[in-house]
């Protein structure tokens, strides 16, 4: 077997339909496309689900259930993160969970989940926890208190964290100063050269002397 040899599988490539040559083949004079009309058209497009004009099925049938104008999504912590995380007694909010880094901004806020176990006293504020996690927590000795959430104040927040480690990391970087060149240069004891105009007459009144 060689290269210019192989071959593909009988019917595996299939030519292409090409339509308005001739009434011959079957698919001459309007290629398909029928006596004029709008589809015939080039350049034609329909949306999803029109139907001519006729009410489309999407309107036609009944619609069931509603959406709740006050329910946004949440961001999820688990228990064991915070356990890892956060020191014994720490006050742990939303604010100081986006800014660490732990969760989303999202417009319900965060809520609190029971995955594994906590063996610190926390008090922690959020918008929502599962029974388990509020079980837990308080076993331990904390607390889980609900507040309201804002999630503007809360972007603003942790814009206003991160500018304020930006400027502490400025500070604490040392930044080495480049000398003067025009005080280096001053500093530099630069040989004298002696005056070629003075050399010229020493010479020439020597030359004077000995004539």
């Amino acid at each position: 077997m060689e290269l210019h040899s192989l071959k593909s599988a009988p019917k595996a490539r299939k030519n292409r339909k090409r339509v308005g040559r001739g009434h011959g083949s079957g698919w001459g004079k309007t290629a398909g496309r029928g006596h004029g009309g709008q589809k015939s058209r080039a350049g034609y497009s329909q949306r999803a689900g029109f139907e001519g004009g006729q009410m489309p099925l999407s309107r036609r049938l009944p619609k069931r259930g509603f959406y709740h104008r006050k329910r946004f999504p949440l961001a999820g912590v688990n228990l064991d993160v915070l356990n890892e995380r956060y020191e014994d007694g720490a006050e742990i909010t939303s604010e100081t969970l986006q800014a660490d880094k732990l969760v989303k901004i999202e417009r319900g806020g965060v809520k609190l989940l029971g995955r594994g176990e906590v063996q610190k006293r926390f008090v922690i504020k959020v918008q929502a926890a599962s029974a388990s996690a509020i079980k837990k927590v308080q076993d331990a000795g904390g607390e889980v208190v609900f507040v309201s959430f804002d999630p503007v104040e809360a972007a603003e927040a942790a814009e206003l964290a991160k500018a304020v480690e930006v400027a502490e990391a400025a500070e604490v970087a040392e930044v080495t100063e480049v000398p003067d060149v025009a005080e280096a240069a001053e500093v530099a004891e630069v040989p004298e050269v002696p005056e070629v105009a003075e050399d010229a007459e020493t010479v020439v009144e020597e030359t004077d002397t000995q004539e």
